[in-house]
């Protein structure tokens, strides 16, 4: 019945059986399920159906009311056997690849520690090839990665998605349409992350998804980091491919600007990462708390 709950408070927020799925790592029937099966349950519709979009019913707004009050009580009483069983640890140890560690950790982090001030928390910030180390060593108490990648070493579980876009400074005019053809990306000066960077393993095999190979490509230069490659490409009449996580607030003061490109849209799930058979409760608490706050940021 939580898990009901959840899904029903997430499809209440987002006001779309389409969207909570998303979120929730569900297939829409599923979701639709859930819902059909609580209105069963309470013998009340909870939602207005209006074609394609829906709103909540009076008692949909009862129960949402109801629904956010067990599910904090829920992680009120896990919070609270945690620190009855003495199992709430003094430090916590991440290890996330660039872009989940420079535009999505931050802001849960600080209220993280809002929250757990006596916790000290330490992140790692490396590619994806390296963090999937870490863990292997256990050096870490979590992983974050960006790559589809798929050691038989480790055990892998979705976080949150992401698309991955091309970018260009936005005063760059060469081309007058907003689109481009899949063979424009040949001629195209490209900048890329280095070899083992979770970012370029997802774009490799997106490319080659299309009969392309980024050998062929016109490569002007690999840099290390997200934030070097987007100061670059303000000062370059260059282009790169690059989360749209990392570019959300270039695109909203406009320094930099999407390029769609006719045929390929490159999407990947970042994701939690750990040693197969390895329970770590430590690691399993932060990761509930990552996905929660997340969504709820959301």
């Amino acid at each position: 019945m939580d898990f009901r709950l959840k899904v029903f408070r997430t499809v209440a927020e987002q006001l779309s059986f389409t969207k909570a799925a998303k979120i929730l790592f569900v297939s829409q029937p599923a979701v639709t399920k859930h819902i059909n099966e609580l209105e069963k349950h309470f013998g009340k519709a909870l939602f207005n159906r209006h074609g394609n979009t829906i709103s909540l019913t009076n008692e949909g707004e009862i129960c949402l009311d109801y629904a956010n009050k067990i599910l904090s009580l829920y992680e009120s009483l896990d919070r609270e056997f945690i620190e009855l069983d003495g199992n709430l640890p003094s430090k916590i140890t991440l290890a996330a690849s660039t872009t989940i560690a420079q535009y999505i950790l931050p802001s849960l982090l600080s209220k993280f520690k809002s929250v757990h001030p006596e916790i000290n928390v330490s992140l790692i910030n490396q590619n994806s090839e390296r963090i999937e180390a870490l863990v292997l060593a256990k050096k870490t108490d979590l992983g974050l990665v960006e790559g589809n990648t798929n050691n038989p070493l480790l055990h892998y579980e979705p976080f949150l998605k992401d698309e991955i876009v091309l970018t260009c400074r936005a005063s760059y005019r060469k081309f007058k349409s907003s689109e481009l053809m899949l063979e424009d990306l040949l001629t195209l000066p490209i900048i890329l992350r280095e070899q083992g960077s979770g970012t370029r393993i997802v774009i490799e095999k997106a490319i080659e998804a299309k009969s392309l190979n980024l050998q062929n490509f016109n490569i002007q230069m690999e840099l290390g980091s997200t934030e070097s490659i987007k100061n670059y490409l303000l000062y370059s009449d260059s282009f790169a491919f690059l989360s749209i996580h990392s570019i959300a607030r270039e695109l909203k003061d406009r320094s930099l600007t999407i390029v769609d490109i006719k045929g390929l849209e490159i999407l990947r799930t970042f994701q939690f990462v750990g040693l197969h058979g390895n329970y770590n409760p430590t690691s399993e608490w932060m990761k509930n708390y990552l996905i929660n706050h997340y969504n709820l940021m959301e």
